[in-house]
């Protein structure tokens, strides 16, 4: 059994709580409404600044549409007035396509010739000339022999001569020409009328030799660049 000391306090001072708990009660519950009603007036008030915030944020962005809507259409009202314009520069863009394509195969064949004329010795006529050439619209027919190059097409001319003709030098002096890809001489006649020696050779040209009347000067100068390379090609798989 435990001991209950009792302690007596004498001169303190005298304390009486006379008020009925129920009051007691009251007054907590005011406390806890109070404050329950703080927190919902600060809660309403952040509802109605998120409210205005995200209504200022919609109007800005309705206002920032209206006026890139208002520049789209000012800027198509100024388009119109260039229709005309864009109208004349489409047409001449298809019309430079157009001589870029037919002018692709082109070759200046009057001062082709007269380029092998220069080459031969002075007491060579050319008398007949005969020219396939490929098309923008078709392939030019490769030959099935190997090692033979690429050629965009064949040049057979008859030359005539007084003497016996000098074939491996006029096949000499035809290489040095540009588009040159291989020449051959197919015949040599003599004709006693005249008497004059008729030689027919076949040469054949490269790409090379097209004219480019259309080309830009860089797209030429990339062309140059990249031919080495190509020609170093050739020449490895011909020694393969």
């Amino acid at each position: 059994m435990s001991k209950t000391t009792e302690t007596l306090v004498v001169g303190g001072a005298p304390r009486a709580d006379l008020l009925p708990p129920e009051i007691r009660r009251e007054h907590k519950g005011r406390r806890t409404r109070r404050k329950l009603i703080w927190g919902i007036l600060g809660v309403i008030l952040l509802v109605l600044v998120g409210t205005g915030a995200s209504y200022y944020l919609a109007l800005t962005s309705q206002s920032q549409l209206t006026a890139a809507q208002d520049r789209t259409n000012e800027l198509l009202l100024e388009q119109q007035k260039y229709t005309e314009v864009r109208v004349v520069q489409d047409e001449l863009a298809a019309v430079e396509a157009g001589q870029r394509v037919g002018a692709a195969t082109e070759v200046d064949w009057k001062a082709y010739i007269d380029k092998i004329e220069a080459s031969l010795p002075d007491n060579v006529e050319i008398q007949e000339v005969r020219i396939d050439a490929a098309s923008p619209l078709a392939d030019y027919a490769q030959a099935d022999t190997p090692l033979l190059g690429v050629r965009v097409a064949t040049l057979t001319f008859g030359a005539w001569t007084k003497a016996l003709p000098d074939t491996d030098a006029w096949l000499v002096a035809l290489s040095g020409l540009p588009g040159h890809a291989d020449a051959n001489p197919d015949s040599i006649n003599f004709d006693e009328e005249a008497e004059l020696y008729e030689t027919i050779v076949t040469m054949h040209i490269n790409e090379r030799a097209w004219s480019e009347r259309f080309v830009t000067a860089e797209e030429q100068a990339v062309k140059k660049k990249a031919a080495p390379d190509a020609t170093s090609e050739q020449t490895a798989k011909q020694g393969d």
